[in-house]
């Protein structure tokens, strides 16, 4: 009888036990274990009927993830900062559209909407995009922050910047479109060019950025904002500024097309939109700006609030839709153009600052004049901005690589090939005019 009593206890307690068990919510996210961790601790004590299972890739991964996975997918959520990585998922119909109504929330983010018009995916964080730096490693160095992009071009900065490549980060693609959107197609990739003849770094991924500056392998970082406030609230000698030139966005989260579990999806929305959720981003280890104004009446000393008029001068009235036409474009003309030859075009720029030090009179019209011609190669961009927008080649372009080695389809292959050429023989040149000039 015992035994028995004690079978029919055990078989009780596991039938409970089953009968509660927290349902599994995968969530697919470019956000670092920093963040996540926080949040899905809270998340969990708010609902524990429910397990949130975090799956960390890089934007431009998680994105090329959902898609292959679409047959048969084992992924509820998908939660980055990047907007046009959202439309390039949308326009695969790879998210579900859930209609999610949250009381708090505004409509817009500055001149930005803040959730998908269609309902596909929803703004949980404020985003804008600028320069930290290591006030320790400025000083040794006798250098000033950078503010502006402009800053970075200066030679005095050369071999002391860091930044991402748009093929690794979705940040940093947002970060570079910016750019380009606000200064116009030539004279921003012109701008990136001088400023990655800075660089010390192109970084794995975007948190390797604000990992360099804060441990001083470099000073400078091109980094998402809240890298910066992170950093500086968890007690590292950074600051962060906003450039001129900038957009605010809203950071996304979006309910994944057939989700095994969309009811705990949309749930964890639901919390991430909620004052106890917005309340979990101004964790030191987190530090992002909440799109629920009424949330700022407890924000951290110096965390700025994007719904005060002047707090972020963001410029750039982001285009979404543009961005994501060419967002696999954007990401192999950076790797052609800078990535995959940082060595020949830090070279090219080194021996342009040099000459133009040499020259700083503009006396000898000779090498001013070969001076200038430099700049023009290295300034040199493969294609127009109406080509970048051109479905026949924009249409070649599928994949982002990680490396230069990673195989792409043949048509984009062709073409990376003959943008590397020009590119290749463009900088190579450059050098040999500044020379040239220096030598005089």
């Amino acid at each position: 009888m015992k035994t028995f009593l004690r079978g029919s206890v055990a078989a009780t307690v596991l039938l409970a036990s089953s009968a509660f068990a927290a349902e599994p919510v995968v969530i697919v996210t470019s956000f670092p274990d920093t963040m996540t961790t926080v949040i899905e601790k809270a998340f969990e004590e708010a609902h524990p009927e429910y397990d949130l299972e975090v799956l960390n890739k890089s934007t431009s991964s998680g994105v090329k993830y959902i898609q292959e996975i679409a047959g048969s997918n084992t992924a509820d959520l998908f939660w980055a900062s990047a907007p046009d990585a959202f439309e390039v998922l949308k326009s695969g119909d790879h998210l579900a559209k859930v209609g999610l109504k949250v009381d708090g929330i505004p409509d817009m983010i500055g001149s930005y909407p803040m959730n998908d018009p269609d309902g596909a995916y929803y703004g949980f964080a404020a985003s804008g995009y600028g320069i930290m730096w290591n006030e320790r490693y400025l000083a040794a160095n006798e250098l000033e922050p950078a503010r502006d992009w402009s800053d970075l071009k200066k030679p005095e900065y050369h071999g002391h910047v860091g930044m991402s490549a748009p093929s690794r980060s979705g940040t940093t693609h947002l970060t570079v479109e910016t750019l380009i959107q606000g200064e116009g197609w030539e004279r921003a990739w012109a701008d990136w060019k001088w400023i990655a003849g800075n660089f010390a770094s192109v970084t794995e991924r975007s948190f390797g950025v604000p990992d360099g500056v804060n441990t001083g392998n470099f000073g400078l970082g091109i980094v998402i904002d809240f890298f910066g406030f992170s950093s500086k609230a968890s007690g590292f000698p950074v600051d962060f500024a906003y450039p001129s030139v900038t957009a605010l966005v809203p950071a996304n989260i979006g309910v994944v097309s057939n989700a095994p579990n969309e009811e705990g999806a949309k749930t964890f929305i639901k919390y991430l939109l909620s004052p106890a959720g917005q309340k979990t981003l101004f964790n030191p280890a987190i530090m992002r700006l909440p799109v629920n104004p009424a949330s700022y009446a407890d924000a951290p000393e110096g965390l700025p609030n994007p719904f005060e008029e002047g707090a972020i001068a963001a410029s750039v009235k982001f285009d979404v839709d543009t961005s994501g036409k060419r967002y696999y474009v954007v990401s192999s003309l950076f790797d052609v153009m800078i990535t995959y030859r940082l060595d020949d075009l830090r070279a090219a720029v080194r021996a342009v600052q040099m000459a133009e030090a040499k020259h700083a009179d503009g006396s000898n019209a000779e090498a001013k004049e070969l001076i200038a011609e430099a700049r023009k190669l290295i300034e040199k961009t493969p294609i127009t901005e109406a080509q970048s927008l051109d479905p026949s080649l924009n249409g070649a372009f599928t994949k982002r690589r990680k490396k230069a080695t990673d195989t792409v389809d043949r048509r984009q292959a062709e073409i990376e090939q003959e943008w590397d050429a020009q590119v290749t023989a463009n900088y190579a040149l450059a050098k040999q005019l500044a020379d040239k000039a220096a030598a005089m």
